[in-house]
Order: structure tokens, then sequence, then C-alpha cells
């Protein structure tokens, strides 16, 4: 595998917290450009810390004594984003990835509209980016992307009048409008109804498939990882169990795996039959699919937006 192929490479990645009790322990891992992989694990097995250590939001341990030779360290897009716990990701490294978490992280009384806008924050001008000052061509970008997630009509609402379903696609289209080459994703369903999961993962999906994004993502079914993702990265206890295909990943192997914990990765519904086909996604939307916007209704949202501020003002 040649450097430029790889999206994320971790090595001897490991991490403590109270106690110098290890949350991560010695974990290495790859993850080629274009590949959608699924991180799965019981709860407590590391999922969200490894998640937050890749985006750079969590510092890695640094070289103990009683290490390899070899320090921890993250390179994201064949650049250090840290090493031997000291964190070095750049503004223009930071704006090629994306992360989307299970709590959405969007501002709760702001329009969906200048919440999605938010994802242009890495290029633009500081100050421009500090006061919030979005032209009308940042709009439509914005717009256009809340038109392929299917929520372009709410574009006006206030973040907390949506669902959670709509909220979380929101915060897919900021990482669209960021134009993110990577899309880390902490467990995104974990809050979210069967539809909307299966909504929200269809999208994840296609972004994969046709913008050619590298997609993380991790998830508390195994369902979801059979069905959406060629290749799993299952954790244990800090450490990487198993690296390989997703359909591999049958109830009686799991359980070899984790044992007892097995049960809390499997739906209800898991012995039903799955369709591994993402393009075949869209017949389980319980939701009408996204819809494209004409180019006359999405250039005059920034004057509908202005408008609406004031009515609020």
């Amino acid at each position: 595998m040649l450097p430029h192929d790889i999206a994320i490479e971790a090595r001897a990645v490991s991490k403590s917290f109270q106690h110098d009790v290890r949350v991560l322990d010695d974990v290495s891992m790859t993850v080629r450009r274009g590949e959608m992989v699924a991180l799965i694990g019981a709860s407590g097995s590391g999922k969200s810390t490894l998640i937050r250590t890749i985006a750079g939001l969590l510092p890695i341990d640094g070289k103990r004594k009683d290490s390899l030779p070899e320090s921890g360290s993250i390179h994201v897009m064949g650049q250090p984003i840290q090493q031997n716990g000291r964190l070095s990701c750049s503004r223009a490294l930071r704006a090629r990835i994306g992360v989307i978490f299970q709590q959405f992280n969007l501002v709760p009384r702001v329009t969906l509209l200048a919440n999605v806008c938010f994802g242009l924050l890495g290029s633009l001008p500081v100050l421009r980016g500090t006061l919030g000052q979005f032209s009308d061509g940042d709009k439509r970008k914005a717009m256009l992307a809340l038109a392929r997630v299917g929520i372009a009509e709410h574009a006006l609402k206030r973040a907390n009048e949506l669902s959670g379903g709509q909220q979380q696609r929101a915060a897919i289209a900021r990482s669209l409008v960021q134009g993110a080459e990577l899309l880390i994703a902490d467990e995104p369903i974990a809050s979210l109804d069967p539809a909307s999961s299966r909504r929200v993962m269809d999208l994840l999906a296609d972004m994969n498939r046709n913008d050619g994004l590298t997609v993380l993502v991790s998830l508390h079914q195994v369902e979801y990882a059979m069905k959406y993702c060629s290749r799993t990265i299952a954790l244990k206890a800090g450490r990487v169990v198993y690296d390989g295909p997703s359909q591999a990943l049958t109830p009686a192997f799991l359980n070899q795996l984790y044992g007892a914990e097995s049960e809390e990765l499997f739906l209800p519904s898991f012995d039903q039959p799955i369709n591994p086909d993402p393009a075949n996604a869209g017949s389980h939307w319980a939701e009408p699919p996204a819809v494209a916007v004409p180019t006359h209704q999405v250039a005059a949202f920034p004057r509908v937006q202005r408008q609406a501020e004031r009515l609020r003002a």
C-alpha cells in the first residue's frame, strides 16, 4: 500500500485517563482512501476514544519507559495529526476532516442554514469566520448541501425545532459544505430511531460511493456494519481483536470475541435477512428521498434568510 493511498494510519496508539487506566492499549490500524470502515465494540471498548484521537480532539499518551522504541503516532492524509502525546494538526488539515457526533453539535437557537454554513469556517478568513459573515455564495452552497440530504425546506428553522434524524442530516450537510475528504462519525445513529438510522447511514454510504469520501464510523450494532461497510475493525478492552470482512461477523464469531457482551452488539431483528447492497438502501427509507432544489429557489434563500432574521428581531 502506497503512502498516498492511506487516509488514516495509527501506530502503537495508547490513551490513559485517571489512575493510569488505559482505554486504548497499543492500537495500530490503517484506513485506505475511499474506504467505508466500521468500528465496533461493546460499551467501554474504546471506540469513542479512538475516534477522538484520530480527529485530533484528544491527545494520545506520550512514550513510556516500558514502551516499545516507537512512540505512538497518528497520520491523516499523510500528515501527522499527533505524535508522542503532542497534537500537531494544522488548520488546513482540520478542514479536510469532518467529524459527526451522536449529539449532533448544532447551535440550537440558530437557523439550520447558518449551522451548515459553519462548515465553511475553516476556509474563511479568521475575521469573517469569527463574525459569522457568510456571503450569498456561501449560503447557496449550504442550501445545495441541505437539498442533498433532503431537508432544504427546513433551512430557516432553528436547529432545536427539528427531529434528531433531521439534525444529524444537518451535521452531514455541514461536512459536505466543509469539503471534507475524511469523515469520522462517532456513533452517529445511537440516539436515532431505526428509520432515521437507515436514512443517515444511506447518506454516508452515498457520499462514500459517489464522492469518494473516506468514512470511519463507529457503530454499536453490528447489523449496520454488515450492511454498509465491507470492512470492520473490532475493539475489546482498548485493543484491536478483529480487522477484516464485515460479513464474517456472525453471532457465533462475535460470541468468541466478546462472550456475553456480544449480545449488546445485535439488534432484535439481526436474524432477519440483510441486504448488503448499498445501492438498494433507499428502499428502507421511511422518509422521502432528497430532491433537487431548482437553481432560482436556491438563489432566493439568502434573501429569505435576511427577511426572516428581520422578522425575528
